[in-house]
């Protein structure tokens, strides 16, 4: 298999944030912390230690978020990083998929969208502002 973009993140929508938060806390022992997102309650959601830029310390793990039930998140997502987010949604809605979300700078990260496959499937498609820095094991 040749360089394909990767899953790197998921987000679990929810209708009460802190049920949500204590039972994954609680079953998983993940540990779960409220962002500073403009316009929306969001909380990261650690599998692993993180690193300063709030990265995964394991090598290949991945973390993810938790956010208020949508129309447009209204199931679990995962995420893929990909190297140009504007030609991947060109692909997405020539190959029969839709935009969701538009693209949206997330703090000085990266940027971010939502589409829907041709199945009905809800996916993000993240793109990095800055290269990533690669992962300790």
């Amino acid at each position: 298999m040749g360089s394909t973009d990767k899953v790197v993140h998921f987000e679990i929508p929810a209708d009460d944030l802190p049920r949500a938060k204590a039972f994954y806390e609680k079953v998983f022992d993940w540990k779960i912390e409220k962002y500073p997102m403009p316009g929306m309650e969001y909380y990261g959601v650690h599998t692993v230690e993180t690193d300063e830029k709030q990265m995964p310390k394991t090598a290949g793990a991945i973390n993810g978020g938790m956010m208020q039930r949508s129309e447009s998140a209204s199931t679990p997502v995962i995420a893929v990083n990909v190297k140009n987010i504007e030609e991947t949604l060109k692909k997405v809605t020539d190959g029969g998929g839709t935009l969701l979300m538009p693209v949206t700078k997330i703090a000085d990260m990266g940027l971010y969208a939502y589409v829907k496959d041709t199945e009905g499937n809800v996916i993000g498609v993240w793109q990095d502002l800055q290269p990533a820095a690669p992962a300790k094991q």
